[in-house]
């Protein structure tokens, strides 16, 4: 049985380019599918976010828009079976990495403003990056691997194969104009060898190596089936 810590932000905004605060949080799907995929092959979830703070679901991803009716149902129902591990997440410090199969970061746009700049979670990354250990990280989530290296010559993740939350997506969003910077940009920036799926939207997973990476919200199953078949 692996032992998974899966590491959520704390957020409940995003701050943007304007200074206004953008109401964000959890990606319901990237958390409860992952979650759902590794519980159901019987594998152990442990949940921590900084400070050891209750996560915010982003409402976008309950909205009509964020899925067929029929999942958002689905998912719907599973958070609200999930409320008391959501509750009651550990402190990421007092989390011994060395302890986990591997290191999950679902995405939303809360990783954005606290995980991208969190020296807990960079030094993760960092150390699990050094030891050869497994991470995945997907839609935004990508942004905490800024948090790893004091800037992009030094980063761990430089020369790796990456995807994460494209631009496009972004400007479909409604988003890109007013962002403080894009997580593709930011990839690209620190070396990663960054890609997308040739139509947006759609799922596309990036395995180099130790690190598995999820483009959005649709590759959340792809990613944590290929992490279940690869370390299970």
């Amino acid at each position: 049985m692996a032992n998974v810590l899966m590491i959520l932000s704390a957020a409940d905004h995003w701050t943007l380019k304007d200074g206004s605060a953008h109401p964000t949080g959890f990606w319901a799907e990237e958390f409860v599918t992952p979650y759902e995929v590794f519980t159901d092959a019987g594998w152990s979830v442990t949940l921590a976010t900084p400070g050891g703070r209750a996560p915010t679901v982003d409402q976008a991803s309950l909205a009509e828009g964020a899925g067929d009716p029929a999942t958002l149902e689905k998912v719907k129902a599973s958070l609200e079976r999930l409320a008391p591990v959501l509750n009651s997440p550990a402190d990421l410090a007092d989390m011994n990495h060395d302890e986990f199969d591997i290191v999950v970061y679902p995405g939303g746009h809360g990783p954005m403003e606290d995980l991208a700049v969190d020296k807990t979670s960079g030094t993760i990354l960092a150390e699990r990056m050094r030891a050869d250990k497994p991470v995945a990280l997907l839609c935004h989530a990508p942004a905490a691997v800024l948090a790893a290296s004091d800037g992009p010559s030094t980063s761990p993740f430089a020369g790796y194969k990456m995807t994460g939350f494209s631009n496009i997506e972004e400007e479909q969003a409604g988003l890109a104009a007013n962002a403080p910077w894009l997580l593709e940009d930011k990839l690209v920036e620190l070396g990663a060898d960054y890609s997308s799926a040739s139509e947006p939207w759609s799922s596309h997973v990036v395995v180099d190596r130790n690190v598995y990476t999820g483009q959005n919200p649709q590759s959340s199953e792809e990613l944590a089936q290929r992490i279940v078949a690869d370390l299970g």
